[in-house]
C-alpha cells in the first residue's frame, strides 16, 4: 500500500511538473515533440497523437511508425505532441524541440535553428518555459493544502495535550530523556507546538531542555552533539506521542472479543502491572504469547478486567483507534473555502521553509547517511489507505520536488535557469556544446546522488534483517 501510494503521488507530481513546461512552451509557440509519464525504455504502454483530424493510439509499442513523424505529417499537424505512458515509474519527461536536456544533446539538434525551437526563443520566454515545472509544483502544493483545509480542516495537537507523554528515540534517551516525559521548554523558551519543538531540537543545537516528568519540571543538560547522534543513529522521529490502547474493532477470531471485551475499552494493565500506552502494552502481550493473562481496562469510566488466552502471536485480535483527534484534546480548526486559501498558502510556505532549514542536517557530520531514496519516501505513507494523509504527503513532495529542481545543477531545471539568467544579465548565451557537456556532467552527479540515496535505503533494510 505504501508503494502504491508513492507511485500514484509521484505520477501526479511528474504529470503536473511536465505540464508546466508544456503549457509555457505551447504559449510561446514552441514545439513539444513528446510528453511522457514514466520512462519508456524499449517500449511504451501507450502512445497517442492527433493528426489527420483524429486521434491515433498504439498500445505496448516499441517503435513509433514513420507515418507519425512530424516530417511526414501535414503542416497543420506538425506541432502536435505525442503523448505517452512508459512502464518505468521513476519520472517522466517533456521533449521540447531545440532544447538540450536528458532526452538529447547538441548532436541531436537540427543543423539550422528553427523558429519553433526552444533555442531560438527570447531568453525571457525560455526562462518561463524552464521554470514552468517548478512553478506548477509549488502552486499545486498550495492548492492541495488549501483543498485539504477546506475539506478536513486542521487538527493541531499541543505538546502538553499528549497526556501520556512521549516515546523517545534512543539518542534522546541517551541525552537524559525518559519515555513519558513531556517537553516543556528548549533553552528557556517554552514550547507549545510539536512541529516547532522537533525543528528546534534538530536545528538549534540546544544546550538545555525542560521536561515535565510526573508533576515536576526537570532541567536536562544536553551534550551539544544531538544532531551528530541523530545522523549516526539514522533517526526518523525524535519523539512520538504515547497513544492509549483503545479498541476500535475486532478481527475475525479475536481472543479479546471471546473473552468479553468491547469496542471502546481502554487497556491500562496486563496481569496487574499498570501500563497505559500501546508502546508498553504491545511488547508485554508479545512476551505472554500463548499464556492466559488478565487484561485490565476502562469501560465507560469504570475499571474492569477479563482473563484472555493469547494466541501464539501474542495479540488480542483488535484494531486500535489511531486518529489523534479521538485520543487527545486537539485544536480543531474548520475553514470555509475562502478562509482555507490564505491558510493553505501560509502552511505551504511554512512547510517549505522548514524543509529547506532541515537540509542543514545533511551537511553536518554523518549527515549524508540520512539521505534516502524511494524506500524512504514510501515509508512516510501510512500502511493503510488514507486520503487525508495521501494528499498532505503529496503536497509535501510537491514542495520538495519544486525546491530540488530549482537547485542550480546542470541536469535539473535549476541548471537551465542559472544559464538563462546568466545570458539575461551578461547578454552572452552559452554555446550548445557547452550546455551539452554541462548537462552530461549534471546527469552523472544526479545519478551518483540517486545511487547514494537508494543505496542508503538498501543498507538500512539489510541492517534491519541482520
Amino acid at each position: 500500500m505504501k508503494w502504491l501510494a508513492l507511485i500514484l503521488s509521484l505520477s501526479l507530481l511528474v504529470m503536473t511538473h511536465e505540464l508546466g513546461h508544456l503549457g509555457f512552451a505551447k504559449l510561446f509557440r514552441t514545439r513539444v515533440r513528446r510528453y511522457y509519464i514514466f520512462f519508456n525504455w524499449k517500449f511504451s504502454i501507450l502512445k497517442a497523437k492527433k493528426f489527420g483530424g483524429k486521434w491515433h493510439f498504439l498500445f505496448f509499442n516499441a517503435k513509433t511508425p514513420d507515418s507519425w513523424d512530424e516530417k511526414n505529417l501535414a503542416p497543420e499537424d506538425q506541432n502536435n505532441t505525442l503523448w505517452g505512458l512508459g512502464w518505468i515509474p521513476l519520472g517522466g519527461y517533456c521533449d521540447i524541440a531545440g532544447m538540450i536536456d536528458e532526452t538529447k544533446d547538441a548532436n541531436d539538434l537540427e543543423s539550422e535553428p528553427q523558429p519553433w525551437e526552444y533555442r531560438t526563443k527570447p531568453a525571457w520566454q525560455r526562462l518561463c518555459i524552464i521554470s514552468g515545472g517548478v512553478l506548477v509544483n509549488f502552486i499545486s502544493a498550495l492548492l492541495i493544502f488549501t483543498a485539504v483545509f477546506a475539506h478536513w480542516g486542521k487538527d493541531e495537537l499541543p505538546l502538553r495535550n499528549a497526556t501520556l507523554g512521549y516515546d523517545y528515540h534512543q539518542v534522546m534517551l541517551d541525552e537524559g530523556f525518559r519515555n513519558g516525559d513531556i517537553l516543556y521548554a528548549i533553552d528557556g523558551q517554552e514550547m507549545y507546538d510539536f512541529s516547532d519543538a522537533n525543528m528546534a531540537l534538530l536545528l538549534n543545537n540546544p544546550k538545555q531542555v525542560t521536561v515535565m516528568r510526573g508533576d515536576s519540571l526537570i532541567d536536562l543538560t544536553l551534550s551539544g552533539k544531538l544532531l551528530e547522534h541523530v545522523n549516526n543513529g539514522h533517526v526518523k522521529h525524535l519523539m512520538e506521542p504515547r497513544r492509549p490502547f483503545v479498541v476500535k474493532d475486532f478481527v475475525a477470531g479475536s481472543t479479546a472479543r471471546r473473552a468479553g471485551m468491547m469496542i471502546g475499552d481502554s487497556v491500562v494493565s496486563i496481569d496487574g502491572e499498570a501500563m497505559a500506552s500501546f508502546s508498553e502494552i504491545s511488547p508485554a502481550l508479545t512476551a505472554h504469547a500463548g499464556d492466559s493473562i488478565t487484561v485490565g481496562f476502562y469501560r465507560d469510566g469504570h475499571l474492569d478486567s477479563v482473563r484472555v488466552l493469547l494466541g501464539s502471536d501474542g495479540k488480542l485480535g483488535v484494531q486500535l483507534v489511531s486518529d489523534i483527534a479521538e485520543l487527545f484534546v486537539v485544536n480543531h480548526i474548520d475553514y470555509t473555502f475562502w478562509e482555507a486559501i490564505p491558510a493553505g498558502i501560509s502552511h505551504g510556505w511554512t512547510t517549505l521553509v522548514e524543509y529547506v532549514s532541515s537540509l542543514k542536517v545533511l551537511f553536518s557530520p554523518g549527515g549524508m547517511q540520512n539521505l534516502g531514496g524511494f524506500g524512504t519516501m514510501s515509508s512516510i505513507f501510512p500502511d493503510h489507505w488514507d486520503w487525508h494523509a495521501f494528499w498532505n504527503i503529496t503536497a509535501l513532495l510537491a514542495l520538495i520536488l519544486a525546491f530540488m529542481n530549482i537547485i542550480p545543477i546542470p541536469g535539473l531545471d535549476g541548471g537551465h535557469i542559472m544559464f538563462t539568467l546568466w545570458e539575461i544579465i551578461t547578454g552572452r548565451k552559452p554555446s550548445d556544446k557547452f550546455l551539452s557537456v554541462a548537462q552530461n556532467v549534471g546527469m552523472i552527479l544526479l545519478l551518483a546522488l540517486m545511487v547514494l540515496a537508494n543505496g542508503n535505503d538498501l543498507w538500512r533494510w539489510l541492517s534491519s534483517k541482520l
